[in-house]
């Protein structure tokens, strides 16, 4: 981050407030000796430092707080203002709490989504000041329990967070409305959410809170972050990245291990790319009729990811392109399709599944309940095993209703092992052009032509990295790297 301007840096050498801080009067008189402005006060206890050196900051000038190796806890939230970097020791040495006696109100969770007014701010343990600009935070550990979340901030711009562990809170970790140019990186988050009902805490169903909750985000960067979930109960699952609304959002090279990865549902969105993460749970990407479509022809591109989930993306969305991925399931967790669609409403699309490769499939690759128009499905390599149900629907499953003349299905290699499959799921989805599919022990190929070109089948070679720092490497089917395992999962 560069900001024109002297440089305030108010080192913070002591966490307990009954101790004494030998090394403050040097620290103070090497910045009054410097050339930099210093504006700096006699303070009783470090949270009091650390208020009145983020308080301080005025246009043109950052100021520094260094938080030295120990535990801080606050009595209310810390609120930083524009040009604040908050640095502290390094993860696992500097830990930022809430003190015993401050719980946030579970009553008010979850809260209203969108409306900023109506939101109750008091349980989060670090605020970034309304339209607050170029603030960073780096090298702590953030922790609860007792509180409804890590940080949060409203119409903020240029926002840098790295290099922080958040841990055990009641809703969410990072929580943000209308955020504009931010770059999250390097962080992991445990443990940073769960399901909510409005006055009845902790029930199974309502609202789920997230690793990362942002609302309106613009130009935005996520990666290198790490989502875990160590609880066992059900109702405490998460989502790892969730918003409404992203426009030339870029969320590449995580790794999320929660229930549902990354969700933008019901908004507009624009230029959401989605490429070399490691997803254990579902993206979800639903609008209703399916939204509209950018300029650029594109809402969303998910590309060279390894996902791990039968259920692994929720539809519809026109604009929206899914290539070069593998979607990798256990067969005997098969009660998901590929591609989920459960909105009725009719989409006009396009959307584009092609260049993927997918092993065991449950209940199907792709099923849409609404009509749909302009679906292109071409070079992919699908092969689907006996699952432990089994599973005997059809790989495909559209209404009856869609417009099959703007459909195209073809280059894509199909093999059933073990038991048959039909492609299809009814007659009418064989209206649709296909051409140049290789089908094996596929049993519905009386349906619909299918006529060969000479043209090569499947999506060719697949070779990517994907996670944290690039920690699993796919290499067509065989995936090796940490946690996975080292086999191939297909021939």
């Amino acid at each position: 981050m560069t900001v024109a301007g002297a440089v305030q840096t108010c080192p913070i050498l002591n966490p307990n407030p009954m101790k004494p801080l030998p090394r403050l009067l040097p620290c103070l008189l090497a910045c009054l000796l410097s050339t930099a402005p210093l504006r700096a006060e006699p303070v009783e206890n470090v949270p009091d430092l650390i208020t009145a050196a983020a308080a301080d900051a005025t246009a043109g000038v950052i100021t520094v707080i260094e938080l030295a190796a120990g535990r801080f806890e606050l009595r209310e939230p810390l609120v930083l203002k524009s040009g604040t970097t908050l640095r502290g020791a390094g993860i696992g040495q500097t830990i930022l709490t809430n003190a015993p006696e401050w719980h946030g109100n579970p009553v008010t969770l979850p809260d209203p989504e969108t409306n900023r007014k109506a939101f109750d701010r008091s349980g989060y343990l670090v605020h970034l000041a309304d339209k607050a600009e170029g603030i960073a935070i780096s090298g702590l550990t953030i922790t609860g329990p007792q509180l409804h979340g890590a940080l949060f901030g409203s119409g903020n711009v240029d926002i840098a967070l790295h290099d922080l562990h958040i841990e055990d809170f009641l809703y969410c970790g990072i929580r943000t409305y209308s955020l504009t140019r931010a770059k999250v990186h390097d962080c992991t988050f445990v443990n940073t959410g769960q399901r909510w009902q409005r006055g009845q805490p902790g029930l199974t169903g309502g609202t789920v809170g997230g690793g990362i909750f942002c609302i309106w985000t613009e130009d935005t960067e996520i990666w290198n972050n790490r989502f875990l979930e160590t609880r066992s109960e059900n109702h405490l699952h998460y989502y790892g990245i969730t918003g409404r609304q992203g426009k030339r959002v870029k969320i590449h090279h995580n790794t999320i291990e929660v229930n549902f990865s990354i969700e933008f549902a019901h908004e507009n969105d624009e230029d959401v790319e989605i490429s070399h993460n490691v997803l254990y749970g579902t993206v979800s990407i639903p609008k209703h009729a399916g939204g509209r479509v950018p300029e650029s022809g594109r809402s969303f591109h998910i590309h060279h990811n390894l996902f791990k989930s039968s259920y692994a993306i929720e539809f519809s969305r026109n604009g929206a392109e899914i290539s070069h991925n593998l979607f990798d399931f256990d067969p005997a967790k098969d009660g998901g399709n590929l591609i989920s669609g459960f909105g009725k409403a009719g989409s006009p699309g396009p959307a584009s599944f092609y260049h993927n490769l997918v092993s065991n499939p449950g209940r199907g690759v792709i099923w849409i309940n609404g009509p749909f128009a302009g679906l292109d499905i071409h070079h992919n390599h699908i092969i689907a095993r006996t699952t432990s149900t089994p599973r005997t629907e059809g790989l495909f499953g559209f209404h009856k209703d869609c417009d099959f003349t703007t459909f195209r299905f073809a280059d894509n290699l199909v093999e059933c092992e073990g038991t048959p499959r039909p492609l299809f799921r009814d007659d009418s989805s064989g209206r649709m052009a296909m051409e140049n599919n290789s089908l094996v022990n596929v049993s519905d190929t009386a349906r619909y032509e299918n006529k060969a070109t000479g043209e090569s089948v499947g999506p060719g070679e697949l070779k990517f990295q994907c996670g944290v720092n690039g920690e699993i490497s796919v290499d067509g089917w065989t995936v090796l790297g940490k946690d996975l395992n080292s086999k191939p999962s297909a021939p």
